[in-house]
């Protein structure tokens, strides 16, 4: 056996010819692993940059291989009985005697300490896991790293996904300019058009467009390659059909990676008819999804759902599917890339209305499922869950409200989902939707009566008391028209909480008490009974009635401890709060207002939250800390402008914080409290609540 001429002991690593973007956390784990594992397989979806994150790998640590780093390509090869001899032909062995080509290789590896790259392995895993396997036994000092859309299933591999770039807007605090496919495309666009510069002018669209485009760095450098003729704004524009538009890579590029259609073709070419089917199928999901609801909607006849399962791990394993595992569980992803790619051959499956109906389905059974478990012991399972499924229950509503017939579905996904708008954070969401479905159902019905009432409640947490009493009025009407006992119940019990917020103490005691007798006995404890009595103590407390109040809260307190029950328990220590402060007991009415701000961090809770803040700065004030109320009631001011109506338009929490504005001005001094104040405006609502729970030393001490 010998070598060619010309054969160099350092390897034949190809040069880089373009600049490396980012993946400073994906290299440095890579190199990590490459130095404890002797076979490390990098994976990922067609375009994401497996190859140039392993070119640039192999140049940071090829100074750690004695005898050099080599590179064997073999996207073009299409046999696999000539992966041997392509593997072969890369190190520059030249062996010309009949013995089988594996034990040239391994001769030829023998002693030597280096690092052998095997680009593009997917098409043919089965023949370069036979053969690394071989090498690796015979040769004690080789390392392999590999590139494949799907791993080389040996025991000792060590699989490194290569995930898209992060993409804009995902991380709040991150300046688009820093950001990883923005700076890929400025890189790219400045090679292809010299004049192009990322400014504030174009930031804007061009974060956009690297957004829509996945952080897929094959899509991003075709989308700067059509700056040559249109422009960034008008790239977007056509961004529609992005399979056709995004064409014209580089002629030397192998075909599979000159359009992004064929990148991603090549990815659907690798897979087996089950996986192509279900891949299609799951691309009526919007984002992420879980296994069981992959189970429900994918499944029938040619898909049965006990072969789902390991359908998705094939998916998952040829880079189709991104996995997310966390403390909720483990969920999947089909990027928009690959779940437009999807939709397309649903579409010429003919299968696009039978999916939508059943993603449907599900969703509507999982609202259900959501709605009477809510007031239980895993209240903050469901809602972890629901903000999760947030893109997906949206997308059934669109559907439900596009389709011919099925808007009255609508109304039941809407309603079932009362907790979601109000709890988890969506509700402008659900009020839109709430009237959009509930104009497609003009008629009296059950379905139409409950969503009447959710509407009610809807409006109450925006502060609109007007549009919330016109609502539960016209439930109430509706729900004795149509015999809805429990609607009548519940639309009382929102006429009560509009009462309130107006002021009308009169009328919201006499509506929230007979909401409470009426349902005393019922095993629902939301939204009508607990809310109810929160409320009512507010009323009683503006009453004067403090003792009554406090009792009442107690026994809320109590059942919702029985039954697991945190949301309403929060309110209800927030009006504990209020009530104690009332009757001069300051330090316990700040132990319950933090007790309720603690429970808030498990939700979304921006009203509820701003609400015991509000009380917190009273009882700052009243504590003789004004500089620690002057700054929550900057934050209040700030964060109450992006919530909705100040202190919901009531009365009497207006009259408090304007007295407590009064008290903290004049213990500090105009020119003291207006700079304090405009510190805490510059806090947001997690901010806040923390100075709120951990108190700081006042400024005046």
């Amino acid at each position: 056996m010998a070598t060619p001429t010309g054969w160099q002991r350092d390897g034949n690593l190809p040069a880089e010819l373009t600049s490396f973007i980012g993946r400073t956390r994906l290299l440095a784990n890579l190199k990590r692993h490459l130095g404890e594992s002797r076979l490390v397989t990098v994976t990922g979806i067609g375009g994401v940059g497996k190859s140039r994150t392993v070119l640039r790998l192999a140049h940071l640590v090829r100074s750690q291989y004695p005898d050099g780093v080599w590179f064997a390509d073999l996207g073009r090869l299409q046999d696999s009985g000539m992966v041997k001899h392509t593997i072969a032909s890369a190190l520059g062995i030249a062996d010309q005697s009949s013995r089988a080509e594996s034990e040239s290789l391994s001769e030829w590896v023998g002693e030597r300490d280096m690092l052998l790259i095997i680009d593009t392995c997917e098409h043919l895993v089965q023949g370069c896991a036979e053969l690394v396997h071989e090498l690796l036994e015979a040769a004690p000092n080789l390392k392999v790293l590999a590139t494949s859309r799907q791993s080389l299933n040996l025991p000792y591999e060590h699989v490194v996904p290569v995930p898209p770039l992060q993409v804009p807007f995902e991380d709040p605090g991150e300046s688009l300019f820093t950001n990883e496919s923005v700076q890929l495309f400025a890189e790219r666009a400045g090679a292809s058009v010299p004049d192009f510069v990322l400014d504030e002018d174009n930031i804007g669209a061009v974060a956009e467009l690297c957004r829509r485009l996945d952080g897929i760095p094959l899509a991003i450098e075709l989308a700067a390659v059509r700056l040559r003729a249109l422009s960034v704004e008008q790239i977007l524009g056509l961004l529609a059909d992005r399979f056709s538009l995004l064409a014209g890579a580089s002629r030397t590029a192998l075909p599979r990676h000159q359009t992004l259609r064929a990148a991603i073709g090549w990815s659907h070419e690798l897979c087996e008819p089950a996986e192509r089917l279900l891949w299609a199928r799951l691309s009526v999901f919007a984002k992420d999804f879980e296994l069981d609801a992959a189970r429900f909607v994918c499944s029938d006849g040619r898909l049965p759902s006990e072969d789902i399962t390991d359908l998705v791990t094939g998916l998952v394993e040829k880079s189709i599917l991104l996995i997310r595992s966390n403390h909720a569980g483990v969920r999947y992803k089909l990027i928009d890339t690959l779940a437009e790619y999807g939709e397309e051959w649903l579409d010429k499956l003919g299968q696009r209305e039978q999916m939508q109906q059943r993603h449907l389905e599900y969703y509507l059974s999982l609202a259900q499922r959501s709605e009477d478990a809510w007031s239980g012991p895993r209240q903050i399972y469901w809602f972890v869950r629901m903000r999760q499924e947030h893109d997906n229950v949206r997308v059934a509503l669109d559907h439900a409200l596009r389709s011919p017939g099925k808007s009255v579905l609508a109304l039941t996904l809407l309603s079932s989902l009362w907790f979601m708008w109000i709890c988890c954070g969506f509700v402008r969401e659900g009020r839109l939707y709430l009237e959009k479905a509930l104009q497609a159902n003009p008629t009296a019905s059950k379905e139409r009566c409950k969503a009447l009432w959710v509407l009610s409640y809807v409006r109450s947490a925006q502060g609109d008391s007007a549009g919330a009493l016109k609502a539960a009025e016209q439930c109430s009407t509706e729900a004795v028209r149509v015999g809805d006992s429990r609607a009548v119940i519940l639309a009382s019990k929102m006429q009560g909480t509009a009462a309130l917020l107006q002021g009308d103490l009169q009328k919201a005691s006499a509506l929230l008490g007979v909401a409470i007798e009426f349902n005393t006995d019922n095993k629902e404890l939301n939204p009508g009974l607990l809310p109810a009595i929160v409320e009512l103590s507010l009323v009683l407390s503006s009453q004067g009635e403090f003792y009554e109040a406090e009792s009442l809260l107690l026994d809320c307190l109590q059942v919702c401890r029985e039954r697991g029950e945190l949301w309403v328990s929060s309110y209800a220590q927030w009006a504990l709060a209020f009530t104690r402060l009332a009757t001069g007991r300051a330090e316990e009415a700040l132990q319950s207002a933090r007790e309720g701000l603690r429970i808030k961090r498990h939700f979304h809770d921006t009203l509820g939250t701003l609400l015991a803040l509000e009380t917190c700065a009273r009882i700052f004030v009243m504590n003789d800390q004004p500089a620690l109320a002057a700054k929550l009631l900057g934050a209040l001011h700030q964060n109450w402008r992006s919530a909705g109506l100040p202190r919901m338009g009531a009365p009497f929490l207006t009259e408090d914080h304007d007295l407590c504005v009064r008290d903290c001005k004049r213990q500090m001094g105009e020119l003291a409290y207006k700079s304090t104040f405009e510190d805490g405006a510059r806090l947001d609502l997690d901010e806040a609540s923390e100075l709120a729970l951990a108190g700081e030393p006042d400024a005046s001490d």
